[in-house]
């Protein structure tokens, strides 16, 4: 597993339990945090699957 996926998907993780808890105590700001490093960690977890494509249509 590529290391780019494994970061993306902890980074999904911390996001989702960011935006979570900003959603049960009213705190917008780390709501809104919550979400953008869930959508960062989504973006990164997509760029490590390109690199896997990449790698298996090349056979490195």
């Amino acid at each position: 597993m590529d290391s780019d996926r494994i970061a993306g998907t902890a980074k999904q993780v911390k996001g989702s339990i960011k935006e979570a808890i900003g959603k049960l105590t009213g705190d917008t700001k780390a709501q809104a945090e919550g979400a953008a490093e869930k959508a960062e960690g989504k973006v990164q977890n997509t760029a490590g699957d390109a690199k896997a494509a990449v790698r298996n249509a090349t056979g490195k």
